[in-house]
This record gives C-alpha cells, sequence and structure tokens, in this order.
C-alpha cells in the first residue's frame, strides 16, 4: 500500500507492507486469491482510514493497554479487509461486522473532521451517510456513548487541549469555544 504522510502529500512517501493470515481475511468466496493492484492509494477512502489509524498506532504506543492489542488488531484487520474488498471490486463479500466497523469509523472520522461545525448534528450526519438516524445510533451502540455524547466529548478535548496550549494563552475562551463547535457560553450544555 501507497501512503502519504499526512502533510505535505508531494515531499515524501511511505510505503507500508503489512502481512494479515488469509484465515483472518473475513472475505468470502474466494475472494482472497485475487490478485491485488501494486499501490493501494492511502489518501482517500478506506486508504486514509487505515493510513490515519496506522499513523496513530504508530506515534504513541504509551497510551495503549496491554488488553487494547486484541481490539487494535481486530480494527486493522477490518480496515485491510474494506480496502482489499474495495480494490479488487468484493466489497460484496465483506461480513457486516467488518461493513458496520467501517462505516462507524468512517462516521467518526467525519465528526473530527467536522467538530467546528455548530450544525454537526446526529441527523446531519446521518443525511450526509445516507444513513437512517436509528441506523447511526445502533452503531454507536458499541462505542458505550450517544451520538452527541461522542461528538461532545471530542470538543471539549479539544476545547481543554487548546486552553492548555500555551501558545493559546492570549485567546479569548469564547473564540476557542466557536472554534469547536460551541457558537455560545450556553453550548456547553446544550444538546449536540
Amino acid at each position: 500500500m501507497k501512503s502519504d504522510h499526512a502533510h505535505d502529500f508531494r515531499a515524501s512517501q511511505w510505503v507500508l507492507a503489512l502481512e494479515i493470515p488469509k484465515a483472518l481475511v473475513p472475505l468470502t468466496g474466494g475472494t482472497t486469491g485475487r490478485r491485488l493492484p501494486g499501490w493501494m492509494p492511502a489518501h482517500e477512502g478506506i486508504g486514509a482510514l487505515l493510513a490515519q489509524f496506522l499513523t496513530q498506532l504508530i506515534s504513541d504506543t504509551t497510551s495503549y493497554q496491554p488488553t487494547d492489542g486484541a481490539r487494535l488488531g481486530t480494527v486493522l484487520i477490518d480496515l485491510c479487509t474494506a480496502l482489499l474488498a474495495q480494490s479488487i471490486d468484493a466489497e460484496r463479500a465483506l461480513s457486516t461486522e467488518t461493513h458496520r466497523r467501517t462505516l462507524t469509523l468512517r462516521l467518526q472520522r467525519f465528526f473530527l473532521e467536522h467538530l467546528h461545525e455548530p450544525q454537526l448534528t446526529p441527523s446531519a450526519v446521518a443525511a450526509a451517510h445516507h444513513i437512517s438516524i436509528s441506523h447511526l445510533h445502533r452503531l454507536f451502540q458499541c462505542e458505550q456513548a450517544t451520538v452527541a455524547a461522542w461528538i461532545r466529548r471530542r470538543r471539549l478535548e479539544a476545547a481543554r487541549r487548546d486552553l492548555t496550549d500555551p501558545a493559546l494563552r492570549t485567546t479569548p475562551i469564547h473564540t476557542i469555544a466557536t472554534r469547536w463547535g460551541f457558537p455560545r457560553a450556553a453550548g456547553t450544555s446544550a444538546k449536540v
């Protein structure tokens, strides 16, 4: 898979090789024996999700517990399988669970990219991804938080990072709040 560095796509290129036993790839119908393309893009779609996931894993291993390994491995295999299925046009062969986890990761990435938008709501996200609001909420049942709570937590984490950043000490609090989707003081307690 070809992976581009997140900051400057033209300046540097990374190549990442993964080896996953076929038995762990949840594709059906003999699709794992097909010839793969030489390079798989890592700058958009599922390839970008996989690259972002791997970059995060590699850059900060201290924040993970030993018990996280199995769960992170499952996510890695699901993302690799989804990218593989997409590259050989075999997405129908993916398991329901792989579809669910990949869509959940895609939604979470969308949330993070749009945290600054006050109109980021479950209904807007569902409409943007052509799924029902109830399906969106079912996807997040495994995340141990409602969709609104997940968004609110990420916004608060981002605002906290900015508030504790010495480089931003002269930035007014309301500016930081607005930057992370809280357009007025009451926004921190309002429903997302």
